[in-house]
C-alpha cells in the first residue's frame, strides 16, 4: 500500500499582492510547481492566441490577466492542462455526480469577484487553502457538502478538477526563489489555525446556528456535533459568515463567461463589474420563496 503524499505533509501558500490564483493552483498540485512570471506567460500566450482567432479584435488590452495581477479561469486551466487535469465547471453533465458526492472528488477550485481559492482531499482527508488563511483548515466530509451548497447560492463559481494528481512534490520551497508557501503537518495546520481563530465554533442555540465572521470561515468540528444540527441551520451558518466578510463592489477582468459553472462551451470574453453578494433581507426572502415553491 503508498504511504501518504509528500510524506504526509500540507502544502500551503499564504496571500501576496494579488496572485490567490497562483496560490489556488500550487495547492491544488501540493507544492510551488508554478510562479507569477510562469502565469503572466500563460496569459499573454492565450491573449495573441485570442486576438489571432478574433480578426475584430483591437488593442493591446488583455483579456487573461488585470493590471492588479488577476488571472483568468483560462490561465488556470492551462496551467493545470500541463498536468494532464481537467478543469471542469460544477454545472456540467459530466461534473453532476460531484453535486450529490463531493466527497468522492479530490479538488475544486472556487471563484467569485477577484478572489480564487482551492477545496484539497489530502491523504484522504479534505482541507480548505484558501490563502486568506494562515494555515489550511481541515473540513469534515459533511461539512465539506454543505460548504460547497452555501458557495453555489452566494453566486461563487466552482470547478471540479479531476486527472492523475502529484503524488510527490519533486521540488522543496526552499529551493525555489519565488514561493510562498510552507509545508505543514495536519497538526501543526490544526494549531495554528486554531491559533488565528481562537473562538471558532458552531453554537446552537433553539434553532439558530452561530458562526464567528472571519473571511471565507470554514470551522472544522467533529461529526457528531456537526450531524446533530438541522442542514437549514448548518447552511444558514455559513451563508451568514460569507455574506457578512465577501468583498463590495470590487472590480474584476473576469467575466461571467470565465467563470459561469454553468456553460460548458463559454461565450466571448467581455469586461465586466462583479454583482456583491446579496443582503442577508434578501437571502432570507429567497429562502422563503423556495420553501413556499
Amino acid at each position: 500500500m503508498d504511504g501518504p503524499s509528500n510524506g504526509g505533509m500540507l502544502y500551503h501558500e499564504v496571500q501576496e499582492s494579488n496572485l490567490c490564483a497562483v496560490h489556488c493552483i500550487n495547492t491544488v498540485l501540493q507544492g510551488p510547481f508554478f510562479s507569477e512570471f510562469d502565469f503572466a506567460a500563460m496569459a499573454s500566450d492565450l491573449d495573441r492566441t485570442e486576438r489571432q482567432m478574433m480578426i475584430q479584435s483591437s488593442g493591446d488590452e488583455s483579456h487573461n490577466v488585470s493590471m492588479g495581477g488577476d488571472f483568468s479561469i483560462q490561465v488556470l486551466q492551462k496551467a493545470l492542462e500541463v498536468w494532464d487535469l481537467q478543469v471542469i465547471p460544477y454545472g456540467c453533465p459530466v461534473a453532476e455526480p460531484a453535486q450529490f458526492n463531493p466527497e468522492l472528488e479530490r479538488a475544486f477550485i472556487c471563484h467569485l469577484l477577484d478572489h480564487w481559492f482551492c477545496i484539497r482531499k489530502v491523504n484522504e482527508e479534505w482541507y480548505n487553502f484558501d490563502s486568506l488563511y494562515a494555515a489550511p483548515e481541515h473540513l469534515s466530509k459533511f461539512y465539506l457538502s454543505a460548504y460547497l451548497a452555501s458557495l453555489r447560492g452566494f453566486g461563487w463559481s466552482i470547478f471540479v478538477v479531476r486527472g492523475t494528481f502529484p503524488k510527490d512534490c519533486p521540488i522543496s520551497s526552499a529551493d525555489v526563489p519565488y514561493s510562498f508557501g510552507q509545508w505543514l503537518s495536519p497538526d501543526d495546520a490544526h494549531r495554528i489555525a486554531k491559533a488565528c481563530n481562537p473562538n471558532v465554533s458552531f453554537s446552537q442555540t433553539g434553532n439558530s446556528a452561530k458562526i464567528n465572521r472571519n473571511p471565507y470561515q470554514l470551522i472544522e468540528e467533529d461529526d457528531r456535533s456537526l450531524s446533530d444540527m438541522e442542514n437549514e441551520d448548518l447552511h444558514a451558518a455559513i451563508a451568514e459568515s460569507l455574506l457578512d466578510s465577501l468583498p463590495i463592489g470590487v472590480e474584476t477582468v473576469v467575466s461571467p463567461r470565465q467563470t459561469d459553472e454553468s456553460s460548458c462551451h463559454p461565450a466571448p470574453l467581455i469586461q465586466t463589474e462583479a454583482s456583491p453578494p446579496p443582503s442577508t433581507s434578501e437571502a432570507g426572502t429567497a429562502q422563503e420563496d423556495k420553501k413556499e415553491k
